[in-house]
């Protein structure tokens, strides 16, 4: 493989931003697609089945969050080290990047089994739904470290600036995964019916294959992969370096299925059917966010390749174009979800209080879809400076002093409809707050940035 080249400080910010999120929208559009499918599949189950669902997903979503801050402390060390040409650092946070996730989070799923019933009784869960849970839990855990380190495997792949092979491949696994869940849910020749538990078997299978291509990738055709033995010093220092931004970042991403969880929580008191149309709302909104996470998996590598090269304006410019696009496609997504609450729910549930709650939910909540997409955006931005604290602290600010204690004031003044409330509330504050001091701390940053240079042309 040639040295990658901080082509990202180059050309048109606004056409960078537009190229990089288009093949990663579409990989991580495909995977939130399998996601309402598990939950269309899940729906024609069973509404407990569903409900069972729904009350992993905040658990999910945290182990996700770390896949998520190991993938942007990866990103942004790697796009800084592309930005200084450094390509036998690139080759040595690649391989210990994945070493590193392989053994947080096969630690993590191992805690998590051992968990699984006390966890979820603290959830609401009802006592009797619990065996159902613990099975299909226990498989998708087992899961967790294939699906990690591929994802941190793909966050390497953005950082030179390519998006187009990362979301190919997201997009093979979950077409694949979408293949394999009628099959396991609902059995096929001597495949049994599974439900459940069928569902978290294909996803077993697709996260392993889509490992497998990832390593494939990342070994023999893009070579950024070491089979060096690394020195103990320089091991500790690449942890060091990707945990710096990691561990914020995990930290960032946990807090929000953390609060969910809480939140869940409170819903759950409405009984099992509420919590499903929660769920069964969930998933379709992660189909319009969607565009959001995808604007945030490349601001990192581009504020990453650009404070290298010191060039705040292109920064500032990224910022305001993310800034202008989310606020207008959140108030298109806004109206298209309640123009579509009418119907949307009922292709999931057929039960009246599992579509109530979902509609609801689609009235009130997506009036701040902008603002958390801002949030998003901000966030990634910091972990691609370097910078992951003003992350930690919006996204603290975000969930656990506005959502939470509004949800709580307003649930007891509007029962349900009052948590959506307060969802949106929490949206619109923390986005208006993380754009101002994502703007200033670029403009910081960027003015005492060492600017490298290309050692093969001198040119910065």
């Amino acid at each position: 493989m040639d040295s990658p080249k901080a082509k990202l400080t180059e050309g048109p910010v606004a056409r960078h931003l537009v190229n990089m999120s288009l093949p990663m929208l579409m990989g991580i559009s495909t995977m939130m697609a399998q996601g309402l499918v598990d939950a269309w599949f899940l729906g024609q189950v069973g509404d407990r089945a569903l409900a069972a669902f729904s009350f992993g997903y905040p658990i999910l979503m945290i182990i996700t969050s770390v896949a998520i801050g190991l993938s942007a402390g990866t990103s942004s060390v790697v796009a800084r080290a592309v930005g200084s040409n450094d390509l036998r650092r690139v080759r040595r946070l690649t391989t210990d990047s994945l070493f590193l996730s392989f053994l947080v989070t096969a630690t993590l799923a191992g805690i998590g089994i051992w968990t699984i019933e006390p966890l979820f009784l603290a959830l609401g869960a009802p006592s009797d739904m619990i065996p159902m849970i613990k099975s299909f839990m226990t498989i998708l855990y087992v899961g967790i470290p294939l699906f990690v380190v591929g994802m941190v495997g793909t966050s390497t792949m953005r950082a030179t600036g390519d998006t187009v092979l990362p979301g190919k491949l997201m997009i093979a696994a979950a077409v694949f995964n979408m293949i394999l869940d009628p099959i396991f849910i609902f059995g096929l020749g001597p495949i049994p019916a599974m439900g459940l538990d069928g569902a978290a078997i294909a996803a077993l299978i697709a996260r392993g294959t889509m490992l497998v291509g990832v390593l494939y990738f990342l070994v023999r055709k893009l070579k950024m992969v070491s089979f060096d033995i690394p020195d103990l010093q320089e091991l500790k220092k690449s942890w060091g370096d990707i945990l710096h931004v990691g561990l914020p970042a995990a930290g960032t991403n946990a807090i929000i299925p953390v609060a969910m969880a809480f939140i869940t929580r409170m819903i759950a008191d409405y009984g099992p059917e509420a919590v499903a149309g929660f769920g069964v709302a969930s998933r379709i909104e992660s189909m319009v966010l969607v565009i959001y996470y995808a604007l945030s998996s490349v601001i990192g590598p581009f504020s990453g390749q650009n404070l290298s090269a010191g060039k705040e304006d292109r920064i500032q410019l990224a910022l305001r174009h993310c800034a202008v696009f989310c606020l207008v496609s959140g108030l298109v997504g806004a109206a298209l979800l309640a123009a579509g609450s009418g119907f949307l729910p009922g292709l999931f549930s057929s039960n009246p209080e599992v579509i109530r709650v979902a509609q609801l939910f689609l009235w009130i909540a997506p009036i701040g879809y902008g603002a958390y997409g801002i949030v998003m955006v901000v966030n990634a931005a910091f972990n691609g400076l370097g910078k992951p604290m003003p992350g930690v602290y919006i996204s603290v600010g975000r969930m656990l002093v506005l959502y939470l204690p509004i949800a709580f004031v307003a649930e007891h003044l509007y029962g349900i409809a009052g948590i959506f409330v307060a969802y949106a509330l929490a949206n619109l504050i923390s986005g208006l707050i993380g754009y101002l001091w994502a703007k200033r701390a670029a403009h910081n940053l960027c003015a005492i940035a060492p600017v490298h240079s290309d050692p093969t042309t001198g040119h910065k």
